[in-house]
C-alpha cells in the first residue's frame, strides 16, 4: 500500500508530496522526471558507504534508466561528519562533475546525508532540485520532512544552516530491514517526541510500532522486509503530524509562541544537543540524545508544576520501553548548562524551553524563566533513572 503527504508551503518550491510504500526506492528515476518535468541530464547521489553499498546500484540503476548520467558522492558516516570540510568536498564533487541548476541532487542515506546533501544542494549554484531519499526510521519521520539543512561546528550542532525544501520525499520501509536494533530505537525515541507534542492518538500509533517491532524481536523476524513495511502507517501518522506543523510554520519565525510553532519540534533537542556537542557526536546516536532529552524536558517540566506525576510516569515508561540509553551520569551538568550559550534556538539573549503543560499540550518557557534548582533536579533524575 502507497501513502501519500503533501507538506504545503508559501516558498517558492511551494507544495511538494512525500510518498511512502514499498518498491518506491526502485521508481526514483521515473518520478525524478515527473517532479522536474523531464528528465535531467545529470544526477548526483550523496551518501555514505554503508547505504550506497546496500541501496547505491538499485537506485542509481532506477536514476539511470531515466535517462540523467548518474555520479556519486560518499560521505563518512556519523554526526561528527557533518562539518565545513565535508561540505566543501561535496561542493567541489558537484562543480567537478559539471551538475548545472535544471539537474538534480538525490540525498540517499540517513538524517546525517539529508541535512549535509540539502544544505549543498541549497547554496550551490543558488539552488539546485533536491530529492531526499531517507534509509533511516529517524530521517523518514523527522529529519527528511520540513526543509532544515545544516552542519555542525565546534561551537554547536546545526548553527549553520538554510531552509530549503526537496522537490519530493520518497520513502521505502522496507530498506529499514537492514538497520541495526540501536537504530531502529534511535528513530523510536524520535517518534515518542512527536507523539508527546502531538496528544494520545499518536502515542497510540507510536505503541503500536513499538509493540510491532518488540513482536518481530520475539519471533526472530526482524530482518523481514514485510515487517517493516508494515510500518508504514504509524511513519505516514508521524509524517502528518510533522507536516502539519512545518506547513504553518515553515521558517520557525522568531515572534511565534503558541503550540503549533515550529519551535515546538525541539522538543528534548536542547538538552540533546548538549550532550552530542560535549561528547564529541561520537557517543550517542542523534535518536539517543532526544531520548534523554526528552527525560529531562519532562522532569524539568514536571519540577515547574507544568507536567502531572502520572504523564511523567507515562513518558518515562513509554522511552524505557523503546530501549536502553547510553549513560551520560560521567557529563558535568555545568558543561552542559554552558552550551546553551550557543543554542540555536535562543532569542532575545535566551534559550527558549520546549516544555509540557501535558501529553499533547506543549509550551514555551524562556531559561530566564526557570530556577537553577530546576535545572539540576530534572539532570539527577535524569542520569539516576
Amino acid at each position: 500500500m502507497k501513502l501519500e503527504i503533501t507538506v504545503r508551503g508559501p516558498g517558492e518550491g511551494g507544495s511538494y508530496p512525500i510518498e511512502i510504500g514499498p518498491g518506491v526506492l526502485g521508481k526514483i528515476g521515473n518520478r525524478i522526471a515527473d517532479l522536474l518535468g523531464k528528465a535531467p541530464e545529470k544526477a548526483a547521489i550523496i551518501s555514505n558507504k554503508k547505504v550506497f553499498g546496500l541501496y547505491g546500484e538499485h537506485a542509481a540503476g532506477s536514476i539511470a534508466s531515466a535517462g540523467p548520467e548518474v555520479s556519486t558522492h560518499l560521505i563518512g558516516d556519523g554526526e561528527r561528519f557533518k562539518n565545513f570540510r565535508t561540505l566543501e568536498r561535496t561542493i567541489g564533487f558537484l562543480l567537478e562533475k559539471g551538475l548545472g541548476r535544471t539537474d538534480v541532487i538525490v540525498a540517499l542515506g540517513g538524517g546525517v546525508v539529508g541535512d549535509l546533501a540539502g544544505f549543498a544542494a541549497s547554496i550551490y549554484l543558488r539552488g539546485v532540485p533536491l530529492i531526499q531519499v531517507p534509509t533511516t526510521l529517524l530521517s523518514m519521520i523527522d529529519s527528511s520532512v520540513g526543509g532544515k539543512t545544516a552542519v555542525n561546528t565546534g561551537f554547536g550542532k546545526n548553527l549553520i544552516g538554510t531552509f530549503y525544501q526537496p522537490r519530493a520525499v520518497l520513502i521505502d520501509p522496507s530498506v529499514l530491514s537492514t538497520l541495526s536494533e540501536r537504530e531502529v530505537r534511535a528513530g523510536l525515541f524520535e517518534a515518542v517526541k512527536h507523539a508527546a507534542l502531538s496528544g494520545q492518538r499518536l502515542l497510540a500509533a507510536t505503541e503500536a510500532m513499538i509493540s510491532k517491532l518488540e513482536s518481530g524481536e520475539k519471533s526472530g523476524s526482524t530482518e523481514t522486509n514485510a515487517l517493516f513495511e508494515g510500518l508504514g502507517p504509524g511513519i505516514g501518522a508521524h509524517i502528518e503530524f510533522k507536516a502539519g506543523i512545518v506547513s504553518g510554520d515553515e521558517r520557525e519565525k522568531t515572534d511565534r509562541v503558541d503550540a503549533r510553532s515550529r519551535k515546538i519540534l525541539n522538543f528534548g533537542h536542547t538538552f540533546g544537543h548538549a550532550i552530542e556537542k560535549i561528547t564529541g557526536y561520537r557517543s550517542l546516536l542523534h535518536g539517543e540524545a532526544v531520548g534523554h532529552g526528552i527525560l529531562f524536558a519532562a522532569a524539568l517540566s514536571n519540577n515547574l508544576g507544568l507536567l502531572a506525576e502520572h504523564e511523567l510516569k507515562l513518558l518515562y515508561d513509554v522511552v524505557h520501553r523503546v530501549g536502553p540509553l547510553p549513560p551520560i551520569d560521567k557529563i558535568d551538568p555545568r558543561e552542559i548548562f554552558a552550551t546553551f550559550e550557543y543554542d540555536k534556538k535562543r532569542i532575545n539573549d535566551t534559550v527558549q524551553w520546549i516544555l509540557l503543560e501535558g501529553i499533547g499540550r506543549p509550551v514555551i518557557v524562556p531559561h530566564t524563566q526557570i530556577p537553577e534548582a530546576a535545572f539540576m533536579s530534572a539532570f539527577k533524575q535524569v542520569t539516576n533513572h
